[in-house]
Protein backbone atom coordinates (compact mmCIF):
# COMPACT_ATOMS: atom_id res chain seq x y z
CA UNK A 1 0.00 0.00 0.00
CA UNK A 2 2.40 2.53 0.65
CA UNK A 3 4.03 1.84 -2.64
CA UNK A 4 0.99 3.22 -4.16
CA UNK A 5 1.35 6.23 -2.64
CA UNK A 6 4.88 6.68 -3.65
CA UNK A 7 4.03 7.90 -7.29
CA UNK A 8 1.19 10.04 -5.71
CA UNK A 9 3.58 12.20 -4.10
CA UNK A 10 6.10 11.84 -6.71
CA UNK A 11 3.82 13.57 -9.68
CA UNK A 12 2.67 15.77 -6.76
CA UNK A 13 6.18 16.73 -6.30
CA UNK A 14 7.05 17.22 -9.71
CA UNK A 15 3.52 19.03 -10.68
CA UNK A 16 4.99 21.81 -7.54
CA UNK A 17 8.32 21.79 -9.48
CA UNK A 18 6.48 22.60 -12.26
CA UNK A 19 4.47 25.05 -11.48
CA UNK A 20 7.39 26.99 -8.95
CA UNK A 21 9.21 27.29 -12.54
CA UNK A 22 6.53 28.45 -14.60
CA UNK A 23 5.38 30.99 -12.39
CA UNK A 24 9.01 32.36 -11.93
CA UNK A 25 7.98 35.43 -13.50
CA UNK A 26 5.35 36.30 -11.24
CA UNK A 27 7.74 35.72 -8.44
CA UNK A 28 9.76 38.46 -10.39
CA UNK A 29 7.22 41.71 -10.50
CA UNK A 30 8.95 44.61 -10.98
CA UNK A 31 7.35 47.96 -10.60
CA UNK A 32 7.69 50.28 -13.37
CA UNK A 33 6.04 52.73 -14.79
CA UNK A 34 5.56 52.01 -18.34
CA UNK A 35 3.43 55.08 -19.22
CA UNK A 36 6.20 57.13 -18.17
CA UNK A 37 9.06 55.11 -20.51
CA UNK A 38 6.96 55.67 -23.15
CA UNK A 39 6.35 58.96 -22.78
CA UNK A 40 10.10 59.95 -22.52
CA UNK A 41 10.60 57.98 -25.60
CA UNK A 42 7.25 59.44 -27.79
CA UNK A 43 8.86 62.86 -27.16
CA UNK A 44 12.55 61.96 -28.75
CA UNK A 45 11.39 59.25 -31.15
CA UNK A 46 10.97 60.99 -34.24
CA UNK A 47 14.55 62.99 -33.69
CA UNK A 48 16.58 59.84 -33.06
CA UNK A 49 14.49 57.78 -35.95
CA UNK A 50 15.44 60.29 -38.22
CA UNK A 51 19.25 59.91 -37.28
CA UNK A 52 19.13 56.24 -38.22
CA UNK A 53 20.53 55.48 -41.87
CA UNK A 54 20.10 51.88 -41.96
CA UNK A 55 16.56 51.49 -42.54
CA UNK A 56 16.35 47.60 -44.00
CA UNK A 57 18.88 46.31 -41.09
CA UNK A 58 16.92 45.92 -37.34
CA UNK A 59 19.24 44.76 -34.00
CA UNK A 60 15.80 43.34 -32.34
CA UNK A 61 14.48 41.75 -35.55
CA UNK A 62 11.07 41.06 -33.54
CA UNK A 63 9.98 37.60 -35.51
CA UNK A 64 13.73 35.85 -34.36
CA UNK A 65 13.71 37.03 -31.00
CA UNK A 66 11.69 38.66 -28.87
CA UNK A 67 8.23 38.17 -30.32
CA UNK A 68 9.19 33.73 -29.86
CA UNK A 69 10.07 33.92 -25.99
CA UNK A 70 8.73 31.40 -23.65
CA UNK A 71 6.82 32.54 -21.01
CA UNK A 72 9.50 31.40 -18.65
CA UNK A 73 12.34 32.88 -20.32
CA UNK A 74 10.52 36.43 -20.68
CA UNK A 75 12.84 37.53 -17.22
CA UNK A 76 16.13 36.22 -18.63
CA UNK A 77 15.88 37.96 -22.06
CA UNK A 78 14.11 41.19 -20.63
CA UNK A 79 17.34 41.22 -18.30
CA UNK A 80 19.65 40.50 -20.58
CA UNK A 81 18.78 43.11 -23.43
CA UNK A 82 17.84 46.05 -20.86
CA UNK A 83 21.82 45.09 -19.82
CA UNK A 84 22.71 45.86 -23.55
CA UNK A 85 20.84 48.93 -23.78
CA UNK A 86 22.24 49.92 -20.02
CA UNK A 87 25.96 49.16 -20.82
CA UNK A 88 26.37 49.47 -24.77
CA UNK A 89 23.53 51.53 -26.32
CA UNK A 90 23.06 54.33 -23.92
CA UNK A 91 26.52 54.55 -23.55
CA UNK A 92 27.55 54.66 -27.06
CA UNK A 93 25.13 57.29 -28.35
CA UNK A 94 26.88 60.59 -28.25
CA UNK A 95 23.90 63.45 -28.43
CA UNK A 96 24.23 67.20 -28.00
CA UNK A 97 20.50 68.11 -27.81
CA UNK A 98 19.62 68.78 -24.24
CA UNK A 99 16.23 67.84 -25.09
CA UNK A 100 17.10 64.23 -26.11
CA UNK A 101 19.64 63.68 -23.40
CA UNK A 102 17.10 64.46 -20.68
CA UNK A 103 15.03 62.13 -22.87
CA UNK A 104 17.31 59.32 -22.90
CA UNK A 105 18.74 59.80 -19.43
CA UNK A 106 15.17 59.25 -18.14
CA UNK A 107 14.57 55.82 -20.41
CA UNK A 108 18.43 54.84 -18.88
CA UNK A 109 17.91 55.01 -15.50
CA UNK A 110 14.16 53.26 -15.20
CA UNK A 111 16.12 50.34 -17.83
CA UNK A 112 18.80 50.05 -14.93
CA UNK A 113 16.50 50.10 -12.40
CA UNK A 114 14.26 47.47 -13.31
CA UNK A 115 17.49 45.29 -14.61
CA UNK A 116 18.63 45.58 -11.38
CA UNK A 117 15.34 44.23 -9.89
CA UNK A 118 15.42 41.40 -12.44
CA UNK A 119 19.12 40.88 -11.27
CA UNK A 120 17.60 40.22 -7.90
CA UNK A 121 15.40 37.80 -8.94
CA UNK A 122 18.23 35.71 -10.81
CA UNK A 123 20.43 35.60 -8.04
CA UNK A 124 17.46 34.15 -6.02
CA UNK A 125 17.17 32.03 -8.81
CA UNK A 126 13.75 32.83 -10.24
CA UNK A 127 14.92 34.58 -13.47
CA UNK A 128 17.07 31.72 -14.81
CA UNK A 129 18.19 31.46 -18.54
CA UNK A 130 17.34 28.30 -20.78
CA UNK A 131 19.39 27.76 -24.08
CA UNK A 132 16.64 28.83 -26.39
CA UNK A 133 16.75 32.04 -24.66
CA UNK A 134 20.65 32.72 -24.38
CA UNK A 135 20.70 31.94 -28.28
CA UNK A 136 18.05 34.49 -28.95
CA UNK A 137 19.60 37.10 -27.24
CA UNK A 138 22.95 36.16 -28.94
CA UNK A 139 21.34 37.32 -31.83
CA UNK A 140 20.64 41.04 -31.02
CA UNK A 141 24.16 40.86 -29.32
CA UNK A 142 25.09 39.74 -33.61
CA UNK A 143 22.55 42.03 -34.85
CA UNK A 144 24.17 44.95 -32.75
CA UNK A 145 27.67 44.19 -33.23
CA UNK A 146 27.43 43.95 -36.96
CA UNK A 147 27.10 47.27 -37.00
CA UNK A 148 29.39 50.74 -36.07
CA UNK A 149 29.12 51.77 -32.72
CA UNK A 150 27.66 54.76 -33.50
CA UNK A 151 25.37 53.41 -35.81
CA UNK A 152 24.26 50.45 -33.70
CA UNK A 153 23.34 52.94 -30.88
CA UNK A 154 20.83 55.20 -33.01
CA UNK A 155 19.05 52.13 -34.28
CA UNK A 156 19.01 50.35 -31.11
CA UNK A 157 17.43 53.54 -29.77
CA UNK A 158 15.15 53.33 -32.59
CA UNK A 159 13.78 50.50 -31.99
CA UNK A 160 12.60 51.21 -28.34
CA UNK A 161 9.26 51.10 -29.16
CA UNK A 162 9.73 47.39 -30.44
CA UNK A 163 11.28 46.82 -27.45
CA UNK A 164 8.82 49.02 -24.60
CA UNK A 165 6.00 47.56 -26.40
CA UNK A 166 7.31 43.70 -25.85
CA UNK A 167 7.56 44.63 -22.58
CA UNK A 168 3.90 45.95 -21.89
CA UNK A 169 2.49 42.94 -23.60
CA UNK A 170 4.89 40.55 -20.86
CA UNK A 171 4.69 42.45 -18.00
CA UNK A 172 1.62 43.57 -16.20
CA UNK A 173 3.08 45.72 -13.81
CA UNK A 174 1.20 46.80 -10.88
CA UNK A 175 1.04 50.85 -12.16
CA UNK A 176 2.98 53.07 -9.98
CA UNK A 177 1.92 57.40 -9.77
CA UNK A 178 4.47 59.64 -9.42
Amino acid sequence: MKLSGFPLCLLCATLFLWLAHAGSLKRCQISMDMHHIEKSFHRIKNTIQMKDVFQNVTILSASETLYNITPSDVCCMTKDVLGLYVDKVFRNHEESDPRIQRGLSTIANSFLHIRNALEQCKNQRNCDCQKEATEKFQIIVGNYEQMEVKAAAIKALGELDILLSWISRNYRPKATTK
